[in-house]
């Protein structure tokens, strides 16, 4: 798989910036600031429908814009497909393959994979749970591509189960009897509108996670020989919290019936809190170096290890399935010592497709040699 053309109007710092890409390595040249990760960006929006370094679209539309544009040829075994993103925040975007609309933006995805490893996978390592969920959401829409829908909808029921938790709570504590047992009678419902869709959502990280673990952990010995790095799933479905990865493949109706267990358990203490308490939006992808869990213990050079073995077994999973996602590196070389560094250079070599954002040339390891791109002052050149 790899991108042949990109095209960007409005997206970010670019009024409008066109490249045709080749196979192997391509290399972005350009000093800090100039606008090259806002290109790779671009890419990895089409693959996932969202943005590496924001949570929302707005920050996306160059300022005094009203949307931006994102298209790009992508071929894979010899077919070609162009797909296009209209973004407008606010509204619905819009998304159409070969010319022709989708239903739904979320219908291209899977079209083109990507993974992507750039300085702001260190909170991979040190950032916050919903880092590490994101992480395995986005790997899990990649390898299936329902599974953008079946987040969409959990993500959904749990904004209406909140919403309603706060008002029945609120009526609970007002002792207004009729209305309180409504309320409550209606929060049975999204309970188990909750379970339905957080037990296929749990299901798909569980399996994720067993099939991804070895390889992070391989991928981590290579890189700090003698390490011994490990991630296991926890999740809120059981009283004990526990991991469940490893076990066989999950079955989402008995992980349901888990969660809706829970929920009932933790009921009253829901009410009071006025929070959702249960669910895979509360889960952890525990991350681990030896015995000592890496958040907090871990070294810089070991998190950034761990970060890039992260990112290496979710591109070496997509990769055995048949389909070679590109390898996007974003400005990631002038943070790694000499053996990460030859080791990504490795796995880069060997890519069907790599895109490398570099501030110097001399960032860039001899061994991805390829294209060139310089930008600069607002614009993008083919360089020698």
């Amino acid at each position: 798989m790899h991108v042949r053309h990109l095209q960007v109007t409005d997206f970010r710092s670019w009024p409008t910036a066109e490249l045709t890409f080749g196979r192997g390595p391509n290399v972005l040249v350009g000093a800090n600031g100039q606008g090259k990760t806002n290109l790779v960006e671009a890419v990895g929006y089409l693959a996932n429908l969202g943005s590496h370094r924001v949570s929302g679209d707005a920050p996306l539309v160059r300022h005094g814009a009203s949307s931006a544009i994102v298209r790009a040829t992508v071929v894979n075994e010899g077919r070609q497909l162009t797909l296009d993103v209209e973004i407008t925040p606010g509204r619905t975007n819009r998304a159409r393959v070969n010319r022709a609309p989708v239903k739904r933006p979320r219908d291209i995805l899977g079209i083109l994979r990507t993974v992507f490893f750039g300085p702001e996978d260190l909170s991979l390592v040190r950032g916050d749970p919903g880092e590490r969920r994101r992480f395995l959401d986005e790997l899990l829409a990649s390898r299936s591509p329902r599974f953008a829908g079946v987040r969409a909808d959990y993500d959904r029921v749990l904004r209406q189960r909140s919403a309603l938790l706060k008002t029945a709570g609120g009526l609970r504590r007002g002792q207004r009897g009729r209305s309180d047992d409504a309320a409550l009678g209606t929060l049975e419902v999204w309970d188990n509108h909750l379970a339905r869709f957080g037990g296929q959502l749990l299901a798909g990280r569980l399996d994720l996670v067993a099939e991804l673990s070895p390889l992070v952990t391989a991928a981590y010995h290579e890189l700090a020989p003698g390490g011994v790095a490990t991630v296991r799933y926890r999740d809120t479905a059981g009283p004990d919290g526990g991991a469940r990865a490893g076990q066989g493949p999950s079955d989402p109706e008995s992980l349901a019936e888990a969660l809706l267990a829970e929920l009932r358990r933790v009921r009253d203490q829901e009410l009071d809190r006025g929070v959702c308490l249960v669910g895979p939006h509360r889960d952890e992808l525990e991350l681990t170096i030896g015995d000592l869990p890496a958040r907090g213990y871990a070294s810089h050079g070991e998190s950034w290890s761990f970060a890039l073995a992260l990112r290496l077994a979710a591109y070496d999973l997509l990769r055995a399935e048949g389909s070679e996602p590109v390898l996007v590196l974003d400005d990631v070389f002038a943070e790694l010592d000499q053996r990460r560094r030859s080791r990504l250079a490795a796995v880069a070599g060997r890519a069907e497709q790599v895109l490398v954002t570099a501030a110097v040339e001399e960032d860039v390891p001899a061994e991805l040699t390829g294209g060139r791109f310089v930008v600069r002052d607002g614009t993008v050149r083919r360089g020698d």
